[in-house]
């Protein structure tokens, strides 16, 4: 692959869970609706994940019935296990197995200087995009897994990486893992010779972006020795994932609205109620 242009850089509190037997709560579906008031289909904001588990906190230093206990846990289980697929899928990242690049890979310590710099995230990202062609020939267009194969190598036609910028989002430091995704910023069409790629880099200790990138890429026919459209197949396999992008905003949105609801009932019978005592423990 030739050389790459210079990219440029833009640089628990622990909560006990109390028990009364104020404000009766049902954990059962009939009490919110099974549509949400509004499908949000923006991206989330950066600290919607920390905001969420505070305002949780929130309700149960004010003390919980045993069932309001029980709903909350299962937000927070909610949470933990789909984090990822919230946050990302807001943007239209896909999280599935077949659709990621790396997932829960390990930082090393050699990695660093004072913390990951901006070239090591150009390497993960490389990385990543090099696994998310490869999904294209194992798992959503199979047919023509030697020509998605190809798309990496100088064989046929493939990808040069044109430029890539790097928004570096904060100090990242061994040890860590990551997750970093790709998506289309745009849908191809016939006459696509160039695309460009979004990249999100998560870290997995702070469960928060690390960095974010944007590819440029251009198709290049190595045989013939210059630029080149995307094959016909190619265009569909990209319009596929593109429309899976569109679905995953929709769907996100969905489970975001659900969950800001369950949390809103929460607070409604803890302390946004008329006679909120905060439970401060017992001295005992």
């Amino acid at each position: 692959m030739p050389p790459r242009l210079p990219c440029s850089r833009t640089v628990h509190t622990s909560l006990r869970l109390c028990i009364t037997q104020s404000s009766t709560f049902s954990t059962s579906p009939a009490n919110y609706s099974s549509q949400p008031t509004r499908v949000e289909t923006k991206p989330l904001n950066a600290r919607w994940l920390n905001n969420t588990k505070a305002r949780l906190g929130k309700c149960i230093t004010f003390g919980l019935s045993y069932p309001q206990v029980q709903e909350a846990g299962s937000i927070l289980k909610e949470l933990a296990t789909d984090w990822r697929t919230l946050v990302a899928g807001s943007e239209g990242f896909l999280t599935a197995e077949g659709r990621r690049g790396l997932w829960n890979h390990a930082v090393v310590w050699g990695e660093m200087d004072s913390h990951i710099n901006n070239v090591t995230y150009n390497r993960y990202a490389e990385s990543a995009r090099v696994n998310w062609t490869q999904n294209f020939a194992r798992s959503i267009d199979p047919l023509h897994a030697r020509e998605w194969t190809q798309l990496g190598t100088n064989k046929g036609v493939g990808m040069i990486l044109r430029s890539i910028t790097t928004h570096f989002k904060f100090p990242m430091t061994y040890p860590d893992h990551i997750t970093v995704l790709h998506k289309l910023a745009t849908p191809p069409s016939a006459s696509t010779d160039s695309f460009s790629l979004d990249v999100v880099i998560f870290s997995e200790r702070h469960q928060r972006v690390a960095a974010r990138l944007v590819e440029d890429i251009v198709v290049y026919d190595y045989v013939k020795g210059k630029k080149a459209v995307l094959e016909p197949f190619m265009v569909e396999g990209f319009n596929q994932v593109w429309r899976e992008q569109e679905s995953a905003r929709e769907e996100v949105g969905i489970k975001v609205g659900r969950i800001e609801e369950r949390i809103l009932k929460i607070e409604e019978a803890s302390w946004d109620r008329v006679d909120p005592v905060e439970d401060l423990g017992s001295s005992a």
